[in-house]
Order: C-alpha cells, then sequence, then structure tokens
C-alpha cells in the first residue's frame, strides 16, 4: 500500500508541475470541462460519522466534469468529477478516475471517455474519527455516489451553467468530513495558487 501511495503522489505531482509550466489564463489542473446545476440526493441510514453521507436528504450542488490535462476529444486523460455541495458552509467533493482494483483504487487512471469509475485515491476523515473513501460511477450522465465500496446516493444533472465555483478541497470541507493525506494537501496548494494565477477571486 505505501508503493502505492508513492507512486499515486509522484504522479499527481508530476501532472501539477505540467500544469504550473503550461498555464496562465487558466485552470492548473482540469482545465477543460462543463458545468451544471444539479441536485445531490443522499439515502440516509449509513454510519460513517459525516453527517451530509449519513443523513437523507437533497441538496443543491454545482457539478464540474472535467479532463486534468486538458486532452482533445477522447485521448486519454485523467478525469475528474467535483461536486459543490451549498450551504452556509459549502462542501467540496472530488473524485477522480482510478482503477477498480483493491489497489488501483488509489492510483489515478486515464480513461477516454466519462462513463467510468471514479475514486478520491486517498481517505477523508469523518467524525467518528473513521477514515473513508468516496468513490462514484457514471453512467450516461447519471452518477452514482459511493463510500467505500457502498452507493449512498445519486448526483441529477440539471442545466449547463457559464460561471463554475472555485473549488478548493481543503477549503471548503466540513468538522466531520475532511481530506487527508499528502494528495489532497497538494491539491490544497494548487487550487488556490490557480486561482490567484488567474486572478479569481475565492
Amino acid at each position: 500500500m505505501r508503493a502505492v501511495r508513492v507512486v499515486a503522489i509522484t504522479v499527481v505531482a508530476a501532472a501539477l508541475a505540467v500544469r504550473v509550466v503550461k498555464s496562465r489564463h487558466q485552470r492548473f489542473l482540469h482545465p477543460k470541462g462543463r458545468t451544471f446545476d444539479g441536485e445531490l440526493e443522499i439515502w440516509g441510514g449509513g454510519n460513517t460519522g459525516a453527517a451530509l453521507l449519513d443523513r437523507p436528504g437533497r441538496h443543491r450542488i454545482t457539478v464540474r466534469i472535467s479532463k486534468g490535462l486538458g486532452t482533445d476529444g477522447d485521448r486519454l486523460d485523467v478525469r475528474g468529477i467535483a461536486i459543490r455541495v451549498h450551504g452556509d458552509a459549502p462542501i467540496d467533493l472530488l473524485v477522480s478516475t482510478c482503477g477498480k482494483g483493491r489497489f488501483t483504487r488509489h492510483l489515478p487512471v486515464p480513461r477516454r471517455d466519462y462513463d467510468t469509475v471514479y475514486g478520491s485515491i486517498l481517505a477523508y476523515r469523518t467524525g467518528g474519527d473513521r477514515k473513508v473513501y468516496l468513490g462514484a460511477r457514471m453512467k450516461h450522465g447519471v452518477i452514482a455516489l459511493y463510500v467505500d465500496e457502498r452507493a449512498v446516493g445519486r448526483v441529477t444533472l440539471g442545466a449547463e451553467v457559464d460561471d463554475p465555483p472555485a473549488y478548493n478541497p481543503m477549503r471548503h470541507t466540513a468538522p466531520d468530513l475532511h481530506p487527508t493525506g499528502a494528495i489532497h494537501g497538494a491539491r490544497g496548494l494548487a487550487y488556490p495558487l490557480s486561482q490567484k494565477w488567474r486572478g479569481v477571486k475565492v
């Protein structure tokens, strides 16, 4: 597992370096994408220790579906889903294409299309001091949300919007659901740097 994490961190660090060099008026990461209004429906009944994931409810969201490096067409790229859960304290949940096996689910894996498996790569820590892995599966525009291997809800996409929010998975979090690990830490540095670089106000 340690080796898998080292590889994952190396891949993400290399991607960050490429984006920093090439970017000026666009995002470091996931420069190409589409953004939608939507709804997150949580079915409830879980015991993760995170209110958002355990309590049944419907939440207004903004979803961005994008490519990590911004390749053209159906070329291989690490694809991502970013979910902004709106509220008094917004929460950003980010997952990217990963492997399907026990160990490869902790590695970012390039895909040719969006209908595939996504994961948070590293864990989120909940209010019960438990580590959980977020995941998603997309098929024909329908997104199922998972905690570890259990389906907990569904994302329904609405109208496309032109102005995506400034996602930051380290800043927009909850006391009982926050990301951990070096990859999340790298994201926490990359997102505000990208936003400042592009002149985006957060």
